[in-house]
């Protein structure tokens, strides 16, 4: 592609509202443009790179079996009636109606209809297990979309499913898309953990995340360097342990202690001379739950231990509820506590569920509020002063915190979740009635898995990874072209055009992907337009290299700069070309699932 001619604009200064690198070298280089909040288009070069990501997982689904396919974006409500999912999901899903009245949805994941297919044409065991998968696009009503394509609103994912007659069936499948996960972030040049992940609205038995390691990460991650422990912070466990002055200790009596003008956790471990792991910390949530079709809301007092902090995904996965939000004060005052100084002593147990967290039932003596202003309780048991209505893990890991399996102290990092594998089990298959006949004849519903991962933010996140302070820095097996030839003709050196034409015409000859610079432009103005769309090979010809036969090639990663003869350009530029994606492939990673 001759630069002339390429449909794209870069920019100097990155749009006030990109907030993330990859947002803003992606503008700047003319790869996207914004259409609407989490709404992007593609131009050509960007359009280039997506197509390669995605021939990518093309590659790695087909080599387990995969068979792709297109489902609808539009789909029937109906289905996700049947799942139960219409009424689950909030506002995240677009519902609309068409000229008939009839009521539909915007897909946000295809599981409904996937299942439908599946069981409209699986009869008999004979026919599994089998994987389908596609890559669409999607919508999502994000409420609060950010950092470019890392969280939009539409998007194209790869999602596959496969079916399978039994459990046993998709845990021998499952590691093999493990692995091809790890295959195709590997080939695209990014280097990702998995981690053991919430099922969310998906359900199922068991879920991993694939996340990239990086500061813009919306998710918080829990590491065990000792023993390999990895997962979510939504998930993620920890060995609880009483103080040591507690193990022991008796229940004391209880008694009131004026506290006025203490309203935290932190204030009154001050107030108190006392460390926060001897306060209980009071929560006050409203849970949204379905009951039959209808919506019902459950006031829910949860007690965590002061130098804790709730964990609302395990919260809401025990609730089996819709969402959870903030009580109001006058909604806290009607069960009988206050705001600030709430405690579950006293209060009106008929109109609350009451939650507490595992380690609230060993840690005796506790100071928690007394439901007046100004005033806590301090000697608080658990069973002696209240009953609960659930006592489990609801709080979330931190670093620090001992590891689950080998008790070492954990880290924290932050991710980017690129994709995601879920062990469904039959929760859609029963829904949707997709069953298959076994070996005896009998009806079973078909066993299921689900697999995604998102094309445009797989990319953003490769450039969050990849990037100096130019631009953008392409690993070969995805940049949008492997070289760059820079053209340094002037009116007075023609000769130099018709070398760089001829390169150019060899180097496509040959198979190679070329982005010729061919402007009438300023020899700066190429140099900061290479770095910025950061194609691997720079191949500069001028008229000192014309006059002895050489070009000079600087590859997008360092900073050297070597000389290739002209007489055998094609072959050096190919051999680069083998040994840069060579290099991108050895960092494919090799993982067992645990």
């Amino acid at each position: 592609m001759r630069m002339s001619k390429l449909f794209f604009q870069t920019l100097r200064d990155a749009p006030a509202d990109a907030d993330v690198r990859s947002h803003q070298l992606m503008v700047r280089a003319g790869l996207v443009r914004q259409v609407a909040a989490g709404i992007f288009e593609y131009l050509p070069l960007g359009l280039r790179v997506k197509k390669k990501i995605e021939n990518i997982m093309r590659e790695e689904m087909n080599a387990i079996d995969g068979q792709e396919i297109v489902m609808p974006v539009v789909q029937p409500a109906a289905l996700w009636k049947r799942t139960g999912r219409w009424y689950e999901i909030g506002d995240d899903l677009a519902r609309l109606t068409d000229r008939a009245g009839r009521e539909l949805v915007l897909a946000m994941t295809h599981e409904e209809v996937i299942t439908e297919l599946a069981g409209g044409v699986i009869n008999s065991y004979r026919q599994l297990p089998v994987m389908l998968y596609q890559i669409q696009t999607k919508f999502r009503d994000e409420p609060r979309p950010r950092g470019g394509l890392i969280r939009v609103r539409e998007f194209t994912m790869k999602d596959g499913y496969s079916f399978h007659t039994d459990i046993a069936s998709l845990d021998e499948y499952y590691p093999l898309v493990y692995q091809a996960y790890f295959n195709i972030f590997g080939r695209a040049g990014l280097e990702v953990i998995a981690v053991e992940s919430d099922t969310g609205m998906m359900g199922g038995t068991m879920a991993h995340e694939f996340m990239a390691l990086t500061e813009v990460g919306e998710d918080t991650l829990l590491l065990c360097d000792e023993c390999g422990y990895k997962a979510n912070r939504q998930v993620a466990t920890f060995v609880k342990s009483e103080n040591e002055d507690q193990a022991v200790e008796e229940a004391l009596p209880l008694e009131e202690v004026s506290t006025p003008g203490v309203n935290t956790i932190a204030a009154l471990s001050d107030f108190l001379e006392i460390p926060q792991s001897r306060t209980a910390k009071a929560l006050f949530l409203v849970a949204t739950t379905e009951e039959e079709g209808e919506d019902k809301e459950q006031f829910v007092f949860v007690i965590v231990r002061g130098d804790m902090d709730l964990n609302e995904t395990k919260l809401t996965n025990a609730l089996k509820a819709r969402q959870l939000r903030p009580a109001h004060p006058e909604e806290i005052r009607a069960i009988g506590a206050e705001p600030g100084y709430g405690s579950p002593v006293g209060i009106h147990r008929d109109q609350v569920l009451l939650v507490v967290d595992d380690l609230i039932v060993r840690s005796p003596n506790l100071v928690a509020g007394a439901n007046r202003d100004g005033w806590h309780y301090t000697n608080v048991n658990c069973g002696r002063d209240y009953e609960p209505d659930l006592a489990l893990d609801v709080v979330a890991a931190s670093a620090g915190h001992p590891c689950p399996l080998c008790r070492a102290p954990m880290r924290a990092e932050r991710g980017v979740e690129v994709g995601n594998i879920f062990k469904l089990g039959t929760k859609y298959s029963e829904a949707m009635d997709a069953t298959f006949l076994d070996e005896d004849g009998s009806s079973a519903p078909m066993v299921m898995g689900c697999y995604g991962i998102g094309s445009g933010r797989l990319m953003a996140s490769v450039i969050e990874s990849n990037n100096d302070d130019n631009g953008i820095v392409w690993p070969v097996t995805i940049a949008p072209h492997q070289v760059y030839i820079v053209s340094l003709a002037t009116r007075r050196t023609p000769e130099v055009t018709e070398v760089a034409d001829r390169v150019y015409q060899q180097l496509q000859e040959a198979g190679l992907e070329v982005l010729y610079d061919d402007r009438d432009e300023r020899a700066g103005v190429k140099f900061n337009d290479a770095d910025l769309l950061g194609i691997p090979m720079r191949l500069t010809i001028g008229a000192r290299g014309v006059k002895n036969g050489v070009a000079e090639l600087k590859l997008r990663r360092s900073d050297e700069i070597n000389e290739l003869p002209l007489d055998d350009i094609v072959n050096q530029i190919q051999a680069v070309s083998d040994a840069e994606s060579a290099a991108v492939l050895a960092g494919v990673i090799t993982e067992s699932l645990q």
